[in-house]
């Protein structure tokens, strides 16, 4: 080992940096800087997180762009001191002197809470880890790098308010975003996949191509306009074709239930701080924040038997749930969505081959968007579950199985299942090398107990039936927002609003174009047609930036020859086309 080390250090070289510490110590970098240039700044925390790390702080005003700049150029002369870390510890009462002599008041509350924990089942802690790095100390358990001089590459990259702990009643703290990496070459090439994030925002996107927009007089609840409507209408119909294909029957459930069914399924014990709530006849009900209640009422309507089974009832529910207002994202977080959910009632010994089922229509699914690339996360008991521990060890079993029969490679989530039993979500990677979690599948060992469902078994007796909960995209509106900004808005041709503009050239061809939009929309092409007096070249750019993939352009030798000049988003000018084969063509295209 020593040989080892003295080798390396002949070489000039350095393990590999771990991102996690490189990260976390720009973070503590980033803090130091602010201290220096703001010395009343008050210090929240400051973790590393996926591409990158944040700084929350208490200000008397919100960072500038060129406050960012200062901070920055602060940040390299840290840097450029090469400043080692050095770690010490503290016991409580030591460690809540030491940051109150630094007027640290949310490192206090940190503290505290870790002396005294909330949740009873936690051990109280004794011993508290602080890193310092020349006169800048922070409360921290790490890792962090040796030195800041081996910091090579970072950027501050915006700013946004949070709440303190994520409670709206609490602190507005500012906090710094940031990205850090081992060498420039990395952190150019993630600065520019974020400038082509921003491009493909899905809020711009639908904004600017007509499709859906936010307004502050309904938060975090889309408006659909006619093309978004088109859009969003055109997936629910392939998310029905392909669901009769694999054997569900759709049903539809109330918006609003009985405040009663709520505390028997056992949601308002988990999940009341996100439910809307009304008093109707003096009785308190909820708008539905999840589907599986209106479920359970479907199935116990009538009497089954075990040759029904599995028996996969679909739902396309309208969901409401009370996200805080910081929380709301586009389509991505929402207050308002449709829910594409399923309840699969069986009994115990179809429970594999079902999860492989479900498995295999996602797979199906995620490949007709050019989805293809996702990984799986199996998510175990947490700490607030309900039920046996033979319950949740027979449960996770059937997951991890399916799993490992099917040779699906996955990672386990520790400790976040639903309450009620564990999961297997699905991490969707985008265009752009973003993971999205989309579909999850969910076994449920406690609604069918608690609605005292049965069915008629292989003996004539009553038995209980186990059930899984399974959207396959998670929701209709945040499965749109991905598969917007993963297609920069160029949806698949079968799905896109509009397939084909078409152009004339001038008002003597308005006659042909109107005959040939009457052509497309016969055989069910989506089109539309451009009769403005504007010039070609900006009508054609206009269709570009609308993401309409066809356009037909007629002028006076189209007309005569009966045929259309096409121009395509993969192909660009195709010359003269024949109308007729090009709608064949298109109907193939558009089928799913």
């Amino acid at each position: 080992m020593q040989n080892q080390g003295q080798n390396l250090e002949q070489n000039h070289e350095r393990p590999p940096i771990d991102l996690n510490a490189l990260r976390h110590t720009t973070a503590h970098v980033l803090a130091q800087a602010v201290k220096r240039l703001y010395p009343t700044v008050k210090l929240a925390i400051g973790p590393s997180i996926a591409d990158g790390f944040y700084y929350d702080f208490d200000t008397d005003k919100p960072f500038t762009p060129e406050d960012l700049a200062a901070i920055e150029k602060e940040m390299k002369k840290i840097i450029k001191e090469n400043l080692p870390l050095e770690s010490f510890a503290l016991g409580g009462e030591e460690a809540l002197q030491y940051v109150d002599e630094q007027a640290e008041p949310f490192k206090r509350e940190l503290i505290e809470d870790l002396i005294t924990p909330k949740d009873a089942a936690k051990e109280p802690a004794t011993e508290f880890s602080f890193y310092k790095q020349g006169e800048f100390v922070d409360l921290c358990a790490g890792p962090h790098l040796d030195k800041t001089g081996r910091i090579k590459a970072f950027k501050l990259t915006n700013t946004a308010g949070a709440y303190w702990r994520g409670d709206e009643k609490r602190p507005m703290l500012s906090r710094i975003y940031g990205t850090a990496f081992p060498t420039k070459d990395e952190l150019a090439a993630h600065l520019e996949r974020i400038e082509e994030a921003k491009k493909r925002d899905h809020r711009k996107l639908g904004r600017e191509m007509g499709l859906f927009f936010f307004s502050e007089d309904a938060p975090g609840m889309p408006f659909y306009m006619p093309k978004g409507l088109q859009l969003k209408n055109r997936l629910i119909e392939y998310w029905r074709k392909v669901h009769k294909r694999y054997g569900y029957q759709e049903i539809s459930t109330p918006q609003i239930m009985m405040g009663k069914l709520w505390e028997r399924s056992g949601h308002t014990g988990y999940y009341v701080d996100s439910m809307y709530g009304t008093v109707i006849d003096e009785a308190q009900y909820y708008v539905k924040p999840m589907n599986c209640p209106g479920g359970m009422l479907a199935y116990g309507t009538e009497l089954h038997s075990y040759k029904e089974f599995p028996l996969r009832l679909a739902e396309l529910g309208l969901i409401h749930r009370a996200e805080l207002s910081g929380a709301l994202h586009g389509l991505m977080r929402t207050r308002q969505f449709t829910q594409d959910d399923a309840h699969i009632f069986m009994m115990k010994s179809q429970v594999k081959d079902e999860l492989k089922n479900v498995i295999r229509l996602y797979e199906d699914v995620y490949a007709a968007f050019g989805l293809s690339e996702f990984s799986f996360e199996l998510s175990t008991k947490p700490d607030d579950a309900i039920g046996t521990a033979e319950e949740w060890e027979e449960a996770e079993a059937a997951l991890r199985e399916a799993l490992e029969e099917m040779g699906r490679d996955y990672v386990i989530n520790e400790g976040d299942g639903a309450f009620y039993g564990p999961k297997i979500d699905f991490q969707i990677r985008d265009s752009l090398g973003r993971s999205w979690q989309c579909g999850t599948i969910q076994y449920d060992m406690q609604l069918p107990v608690r609605f005292d469902l049965t069915y008629i078994g292989p003996d004539g007796g009553k038995h209980q039936p186990v059930m899984i909960h399974r959207t396959c995209f998670g929701s209709i509106e945040r499965f749109l927002g991905v598969l917007t900004e993963h297609s920069a808005g160029w949806f698949p041709f079968w799905l896109t609003p509009v397939q084909a503009m078409i152009i004339p050239i001038s008002e003597r061809h308005h006659e042909a174009a109107q005959k040939v939009l009457a052509q497309l929309e016969e055989a069910g092409i989506r089109a539309t047609l451009d009769d403005r007096g504007e010039k070609m070249g900006y009508k054609i750019r206009e269709a570009q930036l609308a993401k309409i993939p066809m356009m037909l352009v007629l002028g006076d030798k189209e007309v005569e020859e009966n045929k259309v000049s096409l121009r395509s988003r993969e192909n660009g000018d195709e010359g003269a086309q024949d109308l007729g084969e090009l709608i064949a063509k298109w109907k193939i295209a558009s089928d799913f």
